[in-house]
Order: C-alpha cells, then sequence, then structure tokens
C-alpha cells in the first residue's frame, strides 16, 4: 500500500470513529437532560432497587405498578412529601426515572459495540485504544455512581446527597470531556501559531474552571439552593450576603449551607466571565484574525450566554425549562472549552501504522 493510500485510510477510519464518538456524546447530552428534568420533577427516588439488566423492563401489569408504588411507600420521600399519592401520580415520576436509567444502559451499548467492531476489524489506533477503554471504564463507573446517588435517599433522608448528586454530574461532563479531547485529536487543526506560550494554559485553565463551576452547580441543585435568593445581581439584599459562615467546622458551609454554596456558584461564575474575557482579549491583541483569536470569542460569547441564562433561571426561580437550558448549555461551554484547549496540543500527526 503506498504511502497515499495509506493515509487515506486512517483518515476514513477516524472520521468514523469521530462521527461514533459524536453520536456517544449527543446521546450523553440527552441523557445528562433527561437526568436533570429526573431532578427537577423529584422522580429520582421513584425506583428504589438497582436492576442493570432486569431493570430494562418497566412494569406491564397493574399488579406489577402496585408493587412498585408499594416499594416507594417504605422510603421516606413517600412518608414525609408524597404520602396519599395516586398510582398515576406515582407513574409520572417513575417513568422519568426509568427513562433516564434506559438512556444510561442505551449510552453503554452504543460506546461498547462500535467499540469492539472498530477493534476487531483493526480500524483503532493503538494509541487511542488506551484512551477508549477508560472512557468505556467511566462509563461503567457512572452507573455505579449513579445507584449510589440514588441510595443515600432511601433510608434517613427525602431526596438524595447534593454530594453524590454533584460527582455523578461533575463524571457525566467529564467522560463527555473525554471523549471531545480525543474526538478532537483525530481531526485536522490550522497551522496558525498560538497568540502566545501561555495561551494553551489559559485554555486548559478555563476548562477545568468550567468543570469545577459545574460542580458547583450540582451542589446548588442537590440543596435546592437555587429556590432562594432569587435576585441579582446582590444576593439577599447585599454584594456579599450575611451568614455565609454558620455552621462548623467553617468548610461545610461550602457544601452544605444553601446561601453559601448559592453565592459560591454566582462568584465563581464572575471569575470564569472575567478569565475567558481575559484569555480572549489577548488572543485578539496578540493574533488577530488567528483561528485561536476567533475560537477564543466564540467560547467567550458562550460563557457569557451561560451567565445570562443561569441569571435568568434564578430570576425566575427556576423553571423546569430555564433549568434544563442552563444545564445544557454548560456541557456546550464545557465540550467547546475542551475542544479550545485541545487544539493547542495539534492533531495527533499523520500517517499512523495500523494494529
Amino acid at each position: 500500500m503506498t504511502e497515499s493510500s495509506s493515509q487515506s485510510v486512517v483518515n476514513r477510519n477516524r472520521l468514523s470513529i469521530r462521527i461514533w464518538l459524536a453520536i456517544v456524546a449527543i446521546a450523553i447530552f440527552a441523557l445528562v437532560i433527561v437526568g436533570g428534568a429526573t431532578r427537577l420533577t423529584d422522580s429520582g427516588l421513584s425506583i428504589t432497587q438497582w436492576k442493570p439488566i432486569h431493570g430494562v423492563v418497566p412494569p406491564l401489569t397493574q399488579d406489577e405498578w402496585q408493587e412498585e408504588l408499594t416499594l416507594y411507600k417504605q422510603i421516606p420521600e413517600y412518608e414525609q412529601i408524597n404520602k396519599g399519592m395516586t398510582l398515576s401520580e406515582f407513574k409520572y415520576i417513575y417513568w422519568w426515572e426509568w427513562t433516564h436509567r434506559l438512556l444510561a444502559r442505551g449510552v453503554g451499548v452504543l460506546f461498547a459495540i462500535p467499540l469492539l467492531v472498530f477493534w476487531v476489524s483493526g480500524r483503532i489506533e493503538r494509541r487511542l485504544k488506551l484512551p477508549l477503554l477508560g472512557i468505556m471504564a467511566l462509563g461503567g463507573l457512572q452507573g455505579f455512581i449513579g445507584w449510589w446517588m440514588v441510595s443515600s435517599g432511601l433510608v434517613d433522608r427525602v431526596d438524595v446527597s447534593q454530594y453524590r448528586l454533584a460527582t455523578h454530574l461533575t463524571l457525566a461532563c467529564i467522560i463527555v470531556a473525554a471523549i471531545v479531547w480525543v474526538s478532537r485529536g483525530l481531526a485536522h487543526y490550522s497551522s496558525d501559531k498560538a497568540p502566545s506560550d501561555a495561551s494553551g494554559k489559559i485554555a486548559a485553565m478555563i476548562a477545568i474552571m468550567v468543570l469545577v463551576q459545574i460542580y458547583l452547580g450540582g451542589l446548588v441543585a442537590g440543596l435546592d439552593a437555587g429556590l432562594a435568593y432569587n435576585t441579582w445581581p446582590f444576593m439577599d439584599g447585599a454584594a456579599v450576603p450575611a451568614n455565609l459562615l454558620v455552621m462548623k467546622p467553617l468548610w461545610v458551609n461550602l457544601f452544605e449551607n444553601a446561601k453559601t454554596v448559592q453565592f459560591t456558584h454566582r462568584t465563581f461564575a464572575y471569575v470564569v466571565w472575567l478569565v475567558a474575557l481575559g484569555h480572549m482579549v489577548v488572543s485578539l491583541r496578540l493574533a488577530p484574525g488567528s483561528t485561536h483569536a476567533r475560537r477564543s470569542m466564540v467560547l467567550f460569547a458562550l460563557v457569557t450566554i451561560q451567565a445570562v441564562f443561569g441569571i435568568t433561571t434564578l430570576l425566575l426561580q427556576v423553571p423546569v425549562s430555564w433549568a434544563l437550558l442552563h444545564q445544557g448549555m454548560a456541557l456546550v461551554v464545557l465540550a467547546f472549552a475542551v475542544a479550545h484547549w485541545r487544539a493547542f496540543i495539534g492533531s495527533y500527526a499523520l500517517p499512523v501504522k495500523q494494529e
């Protein structure tokens, strides 16, 4: 095989892998949105057992539905919040959680089967094998984390632990980030020089900051912290509200004090916005017209739009539609930030010997 034809084969394989990874990323995006809706409708505890295989089949008869409702009646959420819930009302929350779990299983299949096909057919380069296996391992861990989260609300609580919810959301975002990282490395890149030696490091910092902000958002969701202090730019009538550090030890406030958690989420959003703004300004000044500068403009625009969505969600007291828009946009910002960071490193060299 000539060098030209060999490179053509590599390019086709990489395109196929990128399309597959893009489909998986879109599926995870849908999964995160449904997961957010499950949280917002208080549906996450409606299925009280973890049945990775058998759970694919929902209740099919009246007796099976009654059995599921009976199990639900045994947890604190029913006793303290939903006591007297009708079967019809229970079905509404059950279908949200069941759909979320079914989508999660579907994403696993969507990743594992093509991976096996690409692997057996020799279309995966050796350098990609370990990263792809790592992504699959993270997916398996995510399933366990999901049940670990749900189990926290079945005994002594009426909702899930905010620590576990934030971990579950963040891990989903890490999986998306890993997929974008691998996929972007298979694409062709512009030969434009980076605006400065620090540009790639700043891009990396922004991506990591966005991920941290998503974790903080998970804490906000877990504590229902967005349902209070629905004013902006001031919070509880002040730029820095009182009673942010009333819990002992002090660090607990960052995770369990709803007021402090919302304030931290707000404040860190300003930091992310300012860093993205500075990155754009420096890129435009040092390398006007370059692809890196244009990407920095898009990134800043996305961060700004996300900030507007967040403020609107807060002011409207967290309606489901705006909350899901805010959550979905967070994934978009993260994906673009990771792709922007990856672009400073460059693509995998061509041609590559096929394994």
